[in-house]
């Protein structure tokens, strides 16, 4: 959990508060926390009251987006910040097209993955 940068912040089109996640994923908002702490979600403090929030991008209805936890642990391992990996994954790019956090998405984590271990190189 961190805070990011107002240009970070505005790569980001929309955001949700662990208790909205919570009611969609039908669990206890300590079950959202939890994923944050495991690193499948990416949670920062924003807003008037620094609240918790996770992009929108990163849930797909009932779950979390497939294939943004993998991606997550590949940038992490790659030294990445919290902030960085916001940013690289809200950053369009025209190769894929689009950002990467949009393929995954579109069920393109593949895409997404191996451009994420092209970073170590």
């Amino acid at each position: 959990m961190t805070e990011i940068d107002a240009k970070t912040d505005a790569l980001i089109p929309a955001w949700l508060h662990l208790p909205d996640i919570a009611e969609m994923f039908d669990v206890e908002v300590t079950r959202v926390r939890q994923l944050v702490r495991d690193g499948t979600l990416i949670a920062v403090r924003r807003g008037e009251n620094r609240a918790l929030q996770v992009p929108a991008a990163f849930i797909d209805d009932t779950k979390v987006v497939k294939g943004l936890a993998g991606t997550l642990t590949l940038l992490r391992d790659d030294g990445f910040s919290d902030q960085e990996m916001l940013e690289w994954l809200f950053t369009p790019d025209e190769t894929l097209p689009g950002t990467p956090a949009q393929a995954l998405s579109e069920n393109r984590g593949t895409e997404v993955k191996r451009r994420a271990q092209a970073l170590a190189l």
